[in-house]
């Protein structure tokens, strides 16, 4: 089994899902506003539903090799979120992806640790580029991906969800960005 390694940015900890990270994972998922985006019935998810995302992220490090970190802030030690890579079967190409809480977003952690991920995934995995799936409508989604250097290359129609931009973001475009920048300034 792979462990998740831990990366650090300037003002986070990205790092393996723990037992403590459960109940603020279920508020979130119980969220409108997070779960719009990120769950197949494109809502808030009961508790019994939770669980399977909840619990599929972490499995993803012992079936692939990698899989999201959860996010958490250096300073007060708080989870903040999930990113990092996702491939489960049936999608369509390699994709590092982000969700911040709703109380934590807007502060530019997706971006931060997206950028940590994508250094991660290119020095570990050699990857030349990853995807992001991105509902139309999630513009805070689309302004992330933008930051990273990507560019919408794309659709590809989510089963029983519906249609999602394929943002592309390729490592010589990310590597001109001022979050990769700030990543290797920082040492981080």
């Amino acid at each position: 089994m792979t462990l998740a390694p831990t990366l650090h940015t300037p003002r986070l900890i990205l790092r393996a899902q723990q037992p403590s990270d459960t109940e603020p994972l279920m508020a979130a998922f119980a969220d409108d506003d997070y779960a719009r985006f990120i769950t197949l019935p494109r809502r808030a998810l009961t508790r019994a539903e939770a669980w399977r995302p909840i619990a599929t992220v972490p499995g993803m490090w012992a079936v692939r090799g990698y899989g999201q970190w959860m996010v958490e802030e250096q300073g007060t030690g708080q989870p903040v979120g999930r990113l990092g890579p996702w491939h489960p079967e049936g999608w369509p190409d390699f994709e590092i992806g982000w969700s911040i809480f709703p109380e934590h977003q807007g502060k530019g952690y997706a971006a931060e640790g997206a950028a940590a991920a994508m250094i991660w995934v290119r020095e570990t995995l050699g990857r030349d580029y990853v995807i992001h799936l991105i509902d139309p409508a999630n513009i805070a989604s689309e302004k992330v991906a933008a930051r990273l250097g990507a560019k919408v290359t794309g659709t590809w129609n989510i089963p029983d969800v519906g249609s999602v931009n394929v943002w592309t973001t390729h490592w010589e475009n990310f590597t001109q960005t001022e979050v990769y920048a700030n990543q290797r300034a920082t040492g981080a």
